[in-house]
């Protein structure tokens, strides 16, 4: 299983359920690398295979050279986990230039088109593949908006759901299946990067749940969809988001 954005975490968190499960796991990261290093060190501490690999997934020459590493290092891929996602200060979107959507748009957006090509390259039979599963991380934001906060960054997800719809239609006749979780205030270190690290136990009390998430919980979710338990699964979307 392949994982970008894997140094911490849902991505983390998604690597560490993997190995437990039996997966040979690669550790995508950007700039996470003293995080993805120690996780790679704590999966193989139990036992498991992890591997970590630096690269932009914004770049398409990175997504290239990275699943050409996971190729060599530990075969064949079977499950990618398109986690990688960025998102920048809280703001209205009169106050956001181009520079940013470009930033937000590049990763999350032409990131997970890249690593999906390059994934149907490998997996599906059409080339030669086996087959495999693909869950790409969307968010609550693609349906909420996220009005005053990131609208950018909902359009990007949202750009993530017609790709997971579209793909899945693609490529179901070729043994991969495609499905994407949709978490929502989930307690990660990327509300940080919007400006607000509080930002979940400040919406909490307006859940249905009245709490936010854990990492764990997407990660199970995902899991489930990679595995031969969601075997007729195909352009589905599971709601992480407390009942929002």
């Amino acid at each position: 299983m392949l994982i970008t954005g894997a140094g911490r975490g849902i991505g983390a968190a998604v690597a560490r359920a993997a190995a437990a499960q039996g997966f040979a796991v690669c550790v995508n990261y950007r700039q996470s690398e003293q995080q993805a290093w120690e996780l790679v060190r704590a999966i193989q501490g139990q036992s498991g295979t992890a591997i970590a690999v630096a690269a932009d997934v914004s770049s398409e020459g990175a997504v290239g050279e990275l699943f050409d590493a996971v190729d060599r290092r530990l075969g064949p891929l079977t499950a990618l986990v398109n986690n990688a996602g960025v998102l920048e200060r809280q703001s209205r979107l009169d106050s956001i230039d181009g520079g940013r959507v470009g930033r937000v748009f590049g990763t999350n957006v032409f990131g997970c088109i890249f690593c999906c090509r390059q994934a149907v390259l490998r997996m599906s039979s059409r080339h030669g593949g086996a087959g495999g599963t693909i869950v790409n991380v969307s968010s609550a934001a693609s349906r909420l908006g996220s009005p005053g906060e990131y609208v950018d960054y909902a359009a990007s997800k949202g750009a993530v759901d017609s790709l997971t719809t579209g793909l899945a239609r693609e490529v179901a006749g070729e043994g991969i299946r495609v499905n994407a979780v949709r978490p929502g205030f989930i307690y990660t270190e990327m509300h940080a990067g919007g400006g607000e690290p509080g930002r979940v136990d400040r919406i909490k009390s307006s859940l249905p749940m009245g709490r936010g998430g854990q990492p764990e919980e997407v990660a199970e979710a995902i899991l489930w969809l990679s595995s031969p338990a969601a075997s007729y699964v195909t352009g589905s979307f599971m709601e992480l988001a407390g009942g929002r």
